[in-house]
């Protein structure tokens, strides 16, 4: 077999990397890992060709079960997945099993499942919750965990690894492997994929050593060139100091798009993606162009897909819907409007382009306000010097695992201390306090607080002291509500011939009246009527009002401000040395970065109005200004530690001031 794959990649004129020959062998003996390595250098196979060598026949019951973060990905995933079978001469079935799976596929499925499954986090926890599945999954001899660092610090990551531990349970030789391009903290990362090798004993919570399952990391030194340009504004003096929509920079911007047969423009927010994507039409008529974000209707966002792989679309709007995994090769360039708030991301997203080895990825990045033009300048430093974010697991997440307690409850062959010892594996709960896991148990059988009312006593104990849901209402309640992603009530955006186009918040709908027009998908929409939860429109309108969702900006990164400060206390010829050599990030001394690129000496003439009027920001000071104006006392403070943070300490702050005296305050955060 290893033969055919040596024939198969001569054939394509693939070269095989050692780190791929190094991970088949490793998973031939038995072993787990964490590939980490650039886009385009062929993790997928890497992880994927190691199951393959075992494979036996039609016949086998399901061997690999692949999570992906993105329902997107699944279908891309698994066609790649079953070329590669084919083209091996392998007769296995590679299947998706997401949201978008039709009830007839789900239900054969449930009879008999393929040799491999692609799935989300959340479709995997609701397969283990079929007591009927359980002889299937004693098959099983891989999971294969793709872009690992998305789900890492989150709590689909945390389900992830729930998820991992009752497989593990049921398959005691199961081997589990990662996939991952952009990580900082690889031995953590490892960890919480791997959980521990040791099982807990009742009654032990928080004592046990914590065991990290046997594996390594392949593959994390290989060499990709990333091109980061950046659009400088004629005058920075005229530039707008605020905002993020950037369309000031669009001629400058149709400009790059002219010098590519391909672009791929990302936004940080869908709202900014629909502007983007009709100013871009106004102004390049000319050039097939698309809009692409999780909002939009799934057989359009499949359109657009494919028309990337194709080369039939030269422009691609989107948000981060197509920041993984999907391998775009046609793709010359990449363009961001506005900071990346992250250098992961920004990497993420360069490397939709140039996605083969030896290719550089190229990005062009668009400021939307002056400032931005020091936060590229500190990403690009941040990527010379590879810095990029740790993503930190998360432990002990309590409404995840008391939602995973129904999940095997609804099986009805668990009792609590095998729960208990089941979890224990994973890295998320190794260490869980006994007293928390008796509230949990409380909390799923009796409600907790809510004892009062039935629908919160979810669980039972029988007399063999197996835990199962007896409330058919409550299973399937449950099942339908399976996942840890939280948003508000979404409408489906339909024409009157019922054909779909996406869906928005439903408080955007409320606010219109039949007759009104918005914007969405990339087209001018007029509301007809509302009905069964679904907004019926015609095309055409001339308003200008695009849906704006909740949870769409993007925090700035930790490492990403302190990069940015450190840029800007270099900037400053008054600066302490220390301040400017010495700034401590996770205990390692970080070295000032240059201040000559392109967007530091644009960006001059602004730092020096801000030396004059005040000082500029530097490591170790926290910069605060006060000043007064016809509408009262204002206060500006920059902690430099992104939107959500500076959203709760101003609130705190202004709590704090009003129990000093009376007052009235308005809060406005940014990063």
């Amino acid at each position: 077999m290893l033969s055919q794959i040596e024939a198969w990649y001569a054939r394509r004129r693939w070269t095989i990397f050692d780190f791929q020959r190094a991970c088949w062998a490793a998973y031939a003996h038995g072993e787990s890992g964490l590939i980490h390595a650039p886009t385009g250098y062929g993790k997928t196979l890497a992880a994927w060709l190691g199951p393959l060598l075992e494979a036996e026949g039609a016949d086998e019951p399901i061997r690999v079960l692949w999570i992906t973060p993105m329902r997107a990905l699944a279908a891309d995933t698994a066609a790649s997945l079953q070329t590669a079978c084919h083209e091996l001469g392998v007769p296995w079935k590679v299947e998706c099993r997401t949201g978008d799976t039709s009830a007839g596929a789900r239900a054969k499925q449930r009879k008999r499942l393929p040799q491999c499954l692609v799935t989300t986090p959340e479709s995997a926890s609701l397969l283990l919750s079929y007591a009927d599945l359980i002889p299937q999954w004693r098959g099983l001899r891989a999971v294969i965990v793709d872009e690992w660092h998305e789900l890492l610090s989150t709590k689909r990551g945390v389900q992830t690894e729930l998820v991992l531990a009752r497989l593990r349970a049921l398959a005691p030789e199961l081997r589990v492997w990662g996939l991952s391009a952009t990580l900082g903290n690889l031995d953590e990362a490892l960890a919480a994929l791997l959980g521990s090798s040791n099982s807990l004993p009742p009654g032990e919570g928080g004592a046990q050593r914590r065991v990290r399952a046997r594996g390594q990391t392949y593959g994390a030194d290989l060499p990709k060139t990333i091109a980061i340009e950046t659009l400088i504004p004629d005058a920075v003096d005229r530039f707008p100091w605020g905002g993020h929509m950037g369309l000031p920079l669009l001629p400058k911007v149709a400009e790059v798009l002219d010098r590519a047969g391909s672009t791929l423009v990302f936004t940080n927010t869908r709202a900014q993606a629909e502007r983007w994507f009709e100013a871009i039409q106004m102004i390049r008529p000319e050039h097939a162009s698309a809009l692409h974000h999780g909002s939009i209707d799934a057989d359009a966002r499949a359109a657009v897909e494919q028309g990337l792989k194709d080369g039939s679309l030269r422009v691609v709007v989107a948000t981060s819907s197509l920041d993984l995994g999907v391998d775009f090769s046609p793709v010359e360039q990449v363009v961001q409007i506005g900071g990346p708030k992250g250098i992961a991301r920004l990497l993420q997203r360069a490397g939709r382009s140039g996605h083969q080895p030896g290719v550089a990825s190229r990005i062009v990045c668009v400021p939307t306000n002056a400032l931005e033009l020091a936060e590229f300048a500190a990403a690009r430093s941040a990527v010379e010097q590879r810095r990029i974010e740790p993503r930190q697991p998360l432990i002990n997440c309590l409404d995840v695992l008391a939602q995973h307690i129904v999940t095997l409850a609804l099986t009805g062959t668990l009792t609590a201390d095998a729960i208990r010892a089941e979890i224990a594996t994973s890295h998320a709960y190794a260490t869980l306090p006994d007293e928390q896991w008796q509230w949990l148990l409380d909390f799923v059988m009796r409600g907790g607080a809510l004892h009062a009312y039935p629908q919160f006593r979810k669980v039972m104990a029988r007399e063999d002291g197996v835990l199962i849901v007896e409330d058919a209402t409550i299973a399937r309640r449950h099942r339908m509500s399976v996942g840890t992603i939280t948003a508000d009530s979404m409408m489906r955006v339909k024409f009157l011939s019922g054909a779909g186009i996406g869906q928005v918040e439903e408080s955007f709908i409320a606010r219109l009246k039949p007759g009104e027009s918005f914007q969405f998908a990339g087209r001018k929409l007029t509301l007809v009527r509302v009905k069964d939860m679904a907004a019926y429109v015609k095309a055409g309108g001339s308003s200008q009002t695009i849906p704006r969702w909740a949870g769409g900006k993007m925090p700035l990164s930790s490492t990403l401000a302190a990069s940015l400060i450190e840029l800007l206390a270099a900037a400053d010829p008054e600066s302490p040395p220390s301040n400017l050599r010495h700034s401590r990030e996770g205990g390692n001394p970080v070295f000032a970065p240059s201040t000559d690129s392109p967007e530091m000496q644009a960006l001059a003439p602004l730092l020096a109005i801000q030396r004059q009027w005040s000082q500029l920001p530097r490591p170790g000071v926290l910069l605060a200004e006060r000043s007064k104006s016809r509408e009262g006392e204002h206060l500006f403070v920059y902690p430099f530690a992104g939107r959500h943070v500076h959203e709760g300490l101003a609130a705190l702050l202004a709590w704090r001031l009003s129990k000093q005296q009376k007052l009235t305050a308005t809060l406005t955060p940014n990063d």
